[in-house]
Formats: C-alpha cells, sequence, structure tokens
C-alpha cells in the first residue's frame, strides 16, 4: 500500500531548475534508495520530503494528506521523520538519553508539574526511558545505555540516530547518506538496522551513495540526474540500464555495479 506520494515535484533556484518534474511513491515497509552523481539533485528532493524546502511546482502527499511545504516539526507529528548525513548528536548526554530526547512528542509537557516531579511525570519518565532502552536494544546498542555518546564508535553513533529517529515512532523514515563515514563492518551493521526498520513495518526513503549497500539493501532504486528522473525500478533493473551504468557510474565502473 502506497504511503508516501511525490508527484511531479519542480523547484528552481534563480534561474537554476534543481529539479524537474520528479515524481516517485513509497509504499509500506519498502525501502527505496535514490541515487545520482553529485549534483543529481537527490539532496534538494530529500529536503523538499523533509519540510525544509517548498517547491516551486508539485506536492508531497503522506497517506493521502498534502504536506508539501509543512515544517519537520508538523511532519514528525504525522509520522515522517529523518537522520542526517552529518551527525546531530548530543555527545555529552548518554546514549539512552539522546533517545529519550526523539520521543518528546509522546509526552505530555508541564513545566509546573516537571518542576515540582509530580506522579504522572515521574511515571512518563519510566515509560520514556524504558522505551529508549527498546529502541537501544533494537539497533544492538543496549549495551551503550549509560554510556556518554561521545565516548561510542563512529559506526555505533549513526545507530544511535535511527534509534533516536524511531522515538517518533514515524511510519516513514528518511535517512540521509546513512553509512557515509563507515567501514565496511560499520555499513553492515547500519544495513541490518535498516532492513530490521523496515520489516517492522517503517517505510525507509534512502540516499546513498555507497552502491553495494543500495543494491543488496533496496526494495527499489529511483536514479536522478540533473534533476531529473533517469530511470526507477528493482535494483537488478537499474544495475543493468545502460543510461544508469553511463550516466551515474561511469563505464569505468560497469563492472563494480554488476558484482553488486
Amino acid at each position: 500500500m502506497n504511503i508516501l506520494n511525490v508527484s511531479d515535484i519542480t523547484i528552481q533556484f534563480g534561474g537554476i531548475k534543481a529539479l524537474d518534474s520528479v515524481s516517485f511513491k513509497l509504499n509500506e515497509g519498502e525501502i527505496l534508495a535514490m541515487i545520482g552523481p553529485n549534483g543529481a539533485g537527490k539532496t534538494t528532493l530529500f529536503n523538499i520530503v523533509a519540510g525544509v524546502y517548498k517547491p516551486t511546482h508539485g506536492e508531497v502527499t503522506l497517506r493521502g494528506e498534502n504536506i508539501t511545504g509543512k515544517r519537520p516539526f508538523y511532519l514528525a507529528r504525522k509520522g515522517l521523520t529523518r537522520t542526517f548525513q552529518n551527525l546531530q548528536i548530543f555527545y555529552r548526554m548518554s546514549a539512552i538519553e539522546n533517545v529519550m530526547v526523539g520521543r518528546h512528542l509522546h509526552e505530555r509537557r508541564n513545566p509546573i508539574a516537571h518542576l515540582l516531579s509530580l506522579p504522572f511525570v515521574r511515571k512518563q519518565n519510566r515509560t520514556t526511558r524504558e522505551k529508549a532502552q527498546e529502541l537501544l536494544n533494537f539497533v544492538g546498542l543496549g549495551r551503550f545505555a549509560d554510556q556518554e555518546a561521545g565516548e561510542m564508535p563512529y559506526g555505533a553513533l549513526k545507530r544511535l540516530e535511527i534509534a533516536r529517529a524511531l522515538a517518533v515512532e514515524p511510519s516513514v523514515l528518511l535517512l540521509d547518506e546513512p553509512v557515509a563515514g563507515c567501514n565496511a563492518v560499520e555499513s553492515a551493521d547500519v544495513a541490518a538496522v535498516i532492513r530490521k526498520v523496515a520489516d517492522s513495518g517503517v517505510s525507509v526513503l534512502l540516499v546513498e551513495h555507497d552502491m553495494h549497500l543500495v543494491m543488496k539493501l533496496a526494495d527499489r532504486v529511483h536514479v536522478l540526474e540533473r534533476g531529473k528522473t533517469l530511470a526507477q525500478g528493482t535494483p537488478e533493473e537499474v544495475k543493468v540500464n545502460p543510461a544508469v551504468i553511463e550516466a551515474y557510474l561511469g563505464i569505468s565502473k560497469e563492472k563494480e555495479i554488476s558484482n553488486a
């Protein structure tokens, strides 16, 4: 079942058309990878879906609701959240505290009640901590719960950011280059978490340059070039598409992608 629909998206910055009539759909529990060379428009499209940019033309709908140009905090309430290419972690807070921050939309907020530490506040804090621990376990970081984030390995921080995004209880998760800067082992760990997320029913829109990860993990792939859709389909269909090989991978990388 379709959950996210991006239709005829066009955006222009001055005299530059960054995206030109791009459309795609994301199904429930699906991993859709957005790929393309630098400057293809991937990040711009990602930011439109995430509510950072408003398109010049076209619309984005979530479960049939038009969310085009809605602010990120509104989208989070509707069940759409994201991670960032560059880590946005609270390094002086523990891992579990970082995840707890992500659950703020599910808490009652009353400054006076919190100041007085009323019974419902204490119960709410316990529930939030329990949920955060469950998510740390889910991404394989349970043993890091009380460790300061700044002392954790880089690859673990990538999974920590996913756990915090999941604390919102999203139906759609946007991942911006989730394995950027990771080594092979860390990338495999992150990929395993992404697959678990999709298997749990959360739809994933993924922007990534690691072609081996994309081809092994994605259910479908959407290829952009110069702001336009070049190709879309299953990984098997995309990796043998001559236009994709030439425009995105280059002839020298044909063998690499064929072996992915």
